[in-house]
C-alpha cells in the first residue's frame, strides 16, 4: 500500500509505521502526491496540494484542529479525519497543573520570594471548586474524569444538552453565559466552527465571577483579546491561561504579553504524540478498508 506521509516529524512517523506495517510504501516527495490514495500529515504541510487542486480519497490529519483544510476555495470531495482519542489525558494534566497553580497562588508566591516578602495566605483546597468545561467532547470528558477525584463541581457545555461521565450536568451552548456566572474556573476547548469565534467577549467575561480563572486551550479565535485583556486591568477577572492565540506566535507588542495576571503556555498543552498518532492511523486504516466510520472523521459542513 502506498501512502503519502508528510509531517515535521517524518522519520519518527516512518520509524513507527514501517515497523507496524513493513509493506507500507511511504512517499514524502510532493510530485507523487497524486498518486497516492491515502494521505497522513500536517494540515498546514498538506495545504498547498490542496490547494493545487489534488487530493487522496482520504486524509487523516495529525492535528486535532483542521481549520486550514476547511476554506471555500479547497476541495471537499475526500474524506478528511482529525486526530481523536490521543490529547485527553495531556489536556487534561495542563488544566489541572494551571488550576492548582491558581488556587495555591504559585505566581503571586514566586513574586512575594523575589520581594522577600513572607507569604502565608492560606490556599483554598480544589474540593468543591465550580469548573465548567467548555466543550464536553472526548477531551473535556478526559479532564471531568481526571478533575473528579478532586472533588471539584462540574458542569460542561456541549452542543446539545446531555448526560456525560463525570459532569454533574451538561448544558447547550445556548446556556454558556448563565453558567459562566456559577463557574470558579472556566476552561474553553471548543473547536474552531463559526459558532465558536469572539464567543468569550466582554459580555461573557462581565458574567464571570471576580475571583474565577479563565483557561484557553481550545483555539484563540474564541477570544476577543482587547476584551480579555479589559477585564484583567480592571480587575473584573482573577486570572488567565492562554494556550491558543489568534496568531502564533504571539507578535511582539501584543497585550497578552504584559496583562495583569496571564499567563502563556505556547501552544504546549497537547503535543502530537508520534507512536499514539500512529496508532490512530493504523486504526482507521482499518477502519477504512472494511468500510466502516473513522474515528475522528470530519463532517465538511459542520466544521469539525
Amino acid at each position: 500500500m502506498r501512502i503519502f506521509l508528510l509531517e515535521h516529524e517524518q522519520a519518527r512517523y516512518t520509524e513507527l509505521l514501517r515497523a507496524a506495517a513493513p509493506g507500507f510504501e511511504l512517499v514524502d516527495d510532493g510530485a507523487r502526491a497524486a498518486d497516492c490514495t491515502i494521505w497522513l500529515g500536517q494540515p498546514d504541510l498538506l495545504l498547498p496540494l490542496l490547494r493545487q487542486g489534488l487530493r487522496p480519497d482520504w486524509l487523516q490529519s495529525t492535528w486535532a484542529g483542521v481549520t486550514p483544510l476547511l476554506g471555500l476555495d479547497l476541495p471537499r470531495d475526500y474524506r478528511l479525519s482529525r486526530a481523536v482519542g490521543i490529547f485527553g489525558q495531556p489536556m487534561a494534566e495542563y488544566v489541572l497543573t494551571y488550576l492548582l497553580a491558581h488556587r495555591r497562588r504559585v505566581l503571586a508566591r514566586l513574586a512575594s520570594q523575589v520581594e522577600q516578602r513572607w507569604d502565608n495566605q492560606a490556599p483554598p483546597s480544589l474540593r468543591g471548586c465550580r469548573v465548567l468545561i467548555v466543550g464536553a467532547g472526548d477531551i473535556g470528558a478526559e479532564m471531568a474524569r481526571l478533575l473528579a477525584p478532586f472533588g471539584v463541581e462540574l458542569r460542561g457545555i456541549a452542543r446539545q444538552p446531555r448526560p456525560i461521565a463525570a459532569f454533574a450536568e451538561v448544558h447547550g451552548l445556548d446556556e454558556l453565559a448563565e453558567q459562566a456566572a456559577w463557574a470558579d474556573c472556566l476552561v474553553n476547548v471548543l473547536p474552531d466552527t463559526p459558532a465558536t469565534r469572539d464567543l468569550y467577549d466582554a459580555a461573557l467575561f462581565a458574567r464571570l465571577r471576580a475571583e474565577a480563572l479563565f483557561i484557553n486551550c481550545g483555539r484563540g479565535v474564541a477570544v476577543v483579546d482587547a476584551d480579555l485583556v479589559a477585564a484583567l486591568r480592571s480587575g473584573h477577572l482573577a486570572g488567565a491561561v492562554i494556550d491558543v492565540c489568534r496568531e502564533e506566535p504571539l507578535p511582539p507588542g501584543h497585550p497578552f504579553w504584559d496583562a495583569p495576571r496571564l499567563l502563556l503556555t505556547g501552544h504546549s498543552s497537547a503535543p502530537t504524540e508520534p507512536s499514539a498518532m500512529a496508532a490512530l492511523f493504523l486504526d482507521n486504516l482499518q477502519r477504512y478498508r472494511d468500510g466502516q466510520p473513522l474515528r475522528g472523521e470530519v463532517d465538511f459542513a459542520r466544521g469539525y
